[in-house]
C-alpha cells in the first residue's frame, strides 16, 4: 500500500464523488442494477453522472486503480469499474494506527 499515491488519489472532488458512488452503485445507478451488482459500473455511466469528458474520467479511473482503491474488469469493449474495499480497510487501519 502506497500512502502517498492513495492520498495523491483523495485530493480530488470528483475521485471521491466516484469512490462514494461505487460504494453503492445499486443507489446510484439504479436502471443498471444487475450489472453494478455482478461487474461493477462501466465508465460511460461513471462519465454521464460526473458530466465531464470520456478522457477524464478515464484519467481519474486510472488513478484510482493505481493507487489500488478500484479494481477494474474488461468485458468486452467495457470496462467495469468495483471498490476495493480491502483498500479501504488498510487504509482505516492506517489512519487508525499510525495517523
Amino acid at each position: 500500500m502506497d500512502e502517498v499515491e492513495i492520498f495523491k488519489a483523495l485530493s480530488n472532488k470528483t475521485r471521491i464523488q466516484i469512490l462514494t458512488w461505487l460504494k453503492d452503485p445499486v443507489k446510484h445507478f439504479p436502471a443498471h442494477k444487475t450489472n453494478c451488482e455482478n461487474n461493477g459500473v462501466c465508465v460511460g455511466l461513471i462519465q454521464q453522472k460526473a458530466g465531464l469528458t470520456q478522457s477524464t474520467i478515464s484519467e481519474y479511473l486510472s488513478i484510482l486503480q493505481r493507487a489500488g482503491l478500484v479494481t477494474a474488469t474488461r468485458l468486452g469493449q467495457w470496462t467495469y469499474y468495483k471498490r476495493n474495499e480491502i483498500a479501504f480497510e488498510k487504509l482505516s487501519h492506517l489512519i487508525a494506527s499510525e495517523l
